[in-house]
């Protein structure tokens, strides 16, 4: 099948699962959804977190949100054992698995005042989990976030700003620190001076464009990969402490409606180009890769299932929810654009950015050559900037632009995930009885410093989150095969289906556990003491919160049965 009949075939699912599971099934049968109940942004308004959205604008912080760098990284190293698997993976993993993951969480949320999933847990399985998956979520979060701030600096500027690498796209500088002002802007005016809302949006994107076309010819350089780091933590902080109508909410709708432009531009230069496969359908045993099953999942991670998408939805999305009836369409779609993301990943790497199959063997014939962070970047962009460049745009912008819409979901996701950080210790300093944390400064600068480790202190000569990036596919799957679990536990003792949630729970938990002792024992083969440590460390939490989860079945089955 050529990859034109392939993706039409997929947007025809995509609209299909959404329709008649999501907002069909799953809505009405499964979680009941009401139109009249109260959900927390009203419940619980104070106008800094809690904030009743239109459903659109919601939408596009929370897609901004979950649509960071993963869903182009993964699937753009996956496309290593073929694209049938990763394409397959991509796409039904969403539908039956990822999607379910991101709109239950979300649901579950916002019946439990706008909580995160550790709080969550609590009340559904047991106290003890509460702290457990805190400490798996303050892991994972810190580590992707302090990954995130190093791959953004590095696309800024090259390590010692002496040399700008084929990587780096200062041009993407301008627009990016830009738009957090027209966002503010936006938001002030909309919230505090009731300007209408979809005009100011419409300047607000204007305005977005016009920066981003300077920025393109007046690219910023000069400036170190260490400054940029330094002034993305300065912005995490602010972003996370100011209310979330002020900054973060705007901004992410603006970017969203970047991306969106991005994807209607690379389908439609994909389709217009309508490019044949370079890499092949099926290569099971690439050199020095790790076996396809169960590495498969836990590569692509976002691009399919990510706990991190839980954490944005029972973190922020729910605090903003108008009705229960906008979960599907948030939550569902919301993750449905991801896969849409990991797809463009996928052709792009596939059929986009080579034109033979020698020419893909060139980059994708070992494991060695595929695996690193920029590499990924570069073909995910140089495959799009071609099938954008089909539309007339010279190749050079169309690469810029792709650029300056990665840094953005990357920026997006970094301010998202200093705020779940600041929730996260918040929650921790609540169970454990330190009530500084309660502070929202002194929780974020906690968060913010978190982040900071990960990107600044080294292990063996790299930075702790590159070098500990390993563990972060298998955390971000435990934690979504938690959070399914978690669900689960929901339906069950409200009488409801669960094979629905139970089955996705099974294959994420199974095939993540594996993978993660799998990655344990060659990090002991290796030496590799602080990667096995916090590995294991992670697989215990994981397994802690499994025995609860048990006993609470076992517990409930009696009741059911009196």
């Amino acid at each position: 099948m050529s990859p034109v009949v392939m993706t039409i075939v997929v947007l025809c699912l995509y609209l299909l699962f959404f329709r008649f599971y999501a907002n069909g099934f799953l809505a009405r049968k499964i979680f009941d959804l009401n139109s009249a109940a109260i959900t927390p942004a009203h419940s619980q308004r104070d106008e800094v977190d809690y904030v009743p959205t239109n459903k659109y604008i919601l939408f596009g912080h929370h897609f901004a949100s979950i649509a960071g760098l993963a869903p182009m990284l993964g699937p753009a190293i996956a496309v290593i054992w073929g694209w049938v698997p990763a394409l397959c993976w991509v796409v039904f993993g969403t539908l039956l698995v990822g999607a379910v993951h991101d709109f239950s969480a979300l649901v579950l949320s916002i019946r439990h005042k706008g909580h995160s999933m550790g709080t969550i847990a609590r009340d559904v399985i047991s106290p003890r989990t509460r702290l457990l998956f805190l400490l798996v979520i303050f892991f994972l979060v810190a580590l992707a976030m302090g990954v995130f701030v190093l791959v953004i600096s590095g696309l800024f500027a090259a390590p010692d700003a002496a040399h700008i690498p084929a990587t780096a796209h200062p041009e993407a500088v301008f627009p990016t620190y830009s738009l957090m002002l027209i966002a503010m802007v936006i938001g002030f005016f909309v919230y505090k001076k009731n300007m209408p809302l979809w005009p100011m949006i419409a300047l607000g994107f204007v305005l977005m464009m016009v920066t981003t076309a300077i920025g393109l010819d007046m690219p910023v350089t000069g400036l170190s990969a260490g400054f940029w780091t330094w002034s993305l933590l300065i912005y995490a902080f602010i972003a996370s402490v100011l209310p979330v109508w002020l900054l973060l909410q705007p901004r992410d709708f603006l970017n969203s409606l970047l991306l969106y432009l991005a994807l209607f531009s690379m389908l439609a230069g994909f389709f217009i180009l309508s490019p044949d496969w370079a890499a092949p359908a099926i290569n099971p045993h690439p050199v020095g890769a790790p076996p396809m099953l169960p590495f498969l999942f836990i590569v692509i991670a976002c691009g399919a299932v990510s706990g991190f998408h839980g954490l944005v939805a029972s973190g922020t999305t729910s605090k903003q929810l108008d009705k229960e009836t906008d979960a599907p369409f948030v939550g569902y779609v919301g993750m449905i654009g991801e896969s849409l993301l990991a797809l463009l990943a996928v052709l792009a790497t596939t059929a986009g950015a080579f034109s033979s199959r020698a020419d893909w063997e060139s980059f994708y014939g070992s494991w060695d050559k595929a695996v690193g962070l920029h590499q990924k970047l570069g073909v995910f962009i140089q495959g799009n900037a071609n099938f954008i460049h089909q539309l007339g745009v010279p190749l050079d912008y169309a690469a810029a632009f792709i650029s300056v819409v990665v840094v953005g979901f990357a920026m997006t996701s970094v301010d998202t995930g200093a705020r779940l950080l600041r929730f996260n210790l918040e929650e921790i300093g609540h169970t454990i009885g330190v009530k500084a944390l309660g502070n929202r400064y002194v929780a974020t600068f906690l968060a913010v410093a978190a982040i900071g480790f990960f990107a600044f202190f080294k292990v063996d000569g790299k930075p702790a989150g590159l070098f500990l990036w390993t563990l972060f596919g298998t955390t971000n799957q435990i934690l979504a095969g938690l959070t399914l679990l978690t669900v689960t536990i929901y339906l069950y003792r409200k009488k409801k289906p669960i094979l629905y949630t139970l089955l996705p729970m099974l294959l994420v938990l199974g095939a993540t556990v594996a993978g993660m002792v799998m990655g344990i024992i060659e990090a002991v083969e290796k030496a590799q003491w602080a990667v096995a440590s916090v590995g294991a460390a992670i697989f215990l939490l994981a397994f802690w919160v499994l025995v609860e989860a048990l006993l609470v079945v076992r517990h409930v089955r009696a009741e059911h049965q009196q």
